[in-house]
C-alpha cells in the first residue's frame, strides 16, 4: 500500500517525454515495423483466395493428391504463428526501450 501512495504523489509530465528525441525514435521505428509486419501478413493471406480464384498455380499436386493450395494455406499457419512470436519478442524489445527512455526522463533528459 505505502508503494502506491508513493507512486501516486509523482508526476509524469507526459508532453516532455512525447517531444524526447528518443520517444519519438522508438515511435518511428515501432511504426515501422508494425506497418510492414502488417502489409507482408494481409498481402500474403490475400494471395490465397486471388491465386486459388483466378490462376491454377495452386491447384497443381504437390505430394501425391495434396495439392499446393493445402501447402499454401498450412503455411498461412506457420506464418501466422511465426509472426506472433517475432510481435511478442519484438514488444519486449520496445518495452525496454520504453523503461530506459522513463529513466532517461526521470533523470532529468527530458525536462525543458
Amino acid at each position: 500500500m505505502a508503494n502506491n501512495q508513493a507512486s501516486k504523489s509523482v508526476v509524469i509530465d507526459y508532453d516532455a517525454i512525447a517531444n524526447q528525441e528518443s520517444f519519438r525514435a522508438l515511435v518511428r521505428k515501432k511504426n515501422a515495423f508494425l506497418w510492414s509486419m502488417t502489409v507482408f501478413f494481409l498481402a500474403a493471406y490475400m494471395l490465397l483466395p486471388i491465386l486459388t480464384s483466378y490462376t491454377t498455380i495452386l491447384h497443381q499436386k504437390a505430394f501425391g493428391e495434396i495439392t499446393w493450395v493445402w501447402v499454401y494455406a498450412a503455411g498461412l499457419f506457420i506464418m501466422t504463428w511465426s509472426l506472433c512470436h517475432l510481435y511478442v519478442a519484438k514488444a519486449n524489445s520496445y518495452d525496454r526501450e520504453a523503461k530506459a527512455i522513463i529513466a532517461e526522463y526521470e533523470n532529468g533528459g527530458g525536462r525543458l
